[in-house]
């Protein structure tokens, strides 16, 4: 991702499937990691909680501007996925910014809250 600002746009065109949006290599050949996050009831809430909830993303994302190569909220999924370079320890800093960013947000295929909040 280069130091611009994240585009946000609507479009009322059927979405392309991720699998030809998200890289798969970065620009030296090297792997890419994804993560999934949902976002609850994201399209259900007020427009300015969405705008909010949105510019705390992109806030968050920022921070990791040399390593995050593709950002996509699906509205009608509640979904986040975010590719970035393969680079040890970046999958955990970007989940954390996230999740303090946005905290709502759920991490797809985290059962850490499941088991430690009963």
């Amino acid at each position: 991702m280069d130091n611009k600002d994240l585009k946000l746009s609507v479009d009322l065109c059927p979405a392309e499937p991720l699998w030809k949006l998200a890289p798969t290599r970065d620009k030296e050949g090297g792997p890419v990691s994804d993560v999934l996050i949902i976002i609850p009831k994201l399209k259900t809430r007020p427009e300015q909680y969405i705008k909010d909830t949105l510019a705390n993303i992109e806030f968050a994302l920022k921070q990791f501007s040399n390593e995050v190569l593709f950002a996509n909220v699906d509205m009608k999924l509640n979904t986040l996925w975010v590719s970035f370079k393969a680079v040890p320890g970046v999958y955990v800093e970007i989940v954390a910014t996230l999740k303090d960013n946005v905290p709502e947000a759920v991490l797809v295929g985290d059962t850490h809250s499941r088991l430690y909040n009963d």
